[in-house]
């Protein structure tokens, strides 16, 4: 079974939230999604968990980051062109979301842009052209 990632973000309303990503174009598992939760399906095996903040802040004795002034992440997908990266960005400004004020640069052979979504989280797409990816597969290394 291949290695599966849960995200959990803190959001405000969660109802607004599973809208504003809908409207982006995410499905929602509804096995996991409760009034205290929603579990987004970004692919097989990447899952983003939006939590409302007080079931978020059960989870850690830390302060929750106020993602509207301050950053902690930046949440990077892949998309399979430039138009797919156009796509998923536009989607999400018509939704509601927001033009960071830090755009990507543009280079030959990797194209991205971002945005905020309701609560402030940034998200970034990003497409590079398979000619400029290497072809030889780094060594594995693990991390303890």
């Amino acid at each position: 079974m291949a290695t599966q990632i849960f995200i959990n973000l803190p959001v405000r309303d969660l109802n607004a939230s599973v809208a504003f990503f809908t409207q982006v174009g995410f499905r929602f598992n509804p096995q996991f999604t409760n009034e205290q939760g929603a579990c987004m399906i970004i692919s097989d095996t990447i899952y983003v968990m939006l939590l409302v903040k007080p079931f978020f802040q059960s989870f850690t004795t830390k302060q929750v980051v106020d993602a509207t002034t301050s950053a902690e992440v930046i949440l990077c997908l892949s998309a399979e062109s430039r138009a797919a990266v156009d796509a998923l960005v536009d989607k999400a400004l018509a939704a509601g979301g927001q033009q960071p004020e830090v755009l990507q640069p543009d280079h030959d052979f990797m194209y991205g842009r971002n945005f905020q979504d309701l609560d402030g989280h940034l998200w970034e797409v990003m497409y590079m052209d398979p000619n400029f990816v290497p072809q030889e597969q780094p060594a594995e290394t693990n991390v303890a």
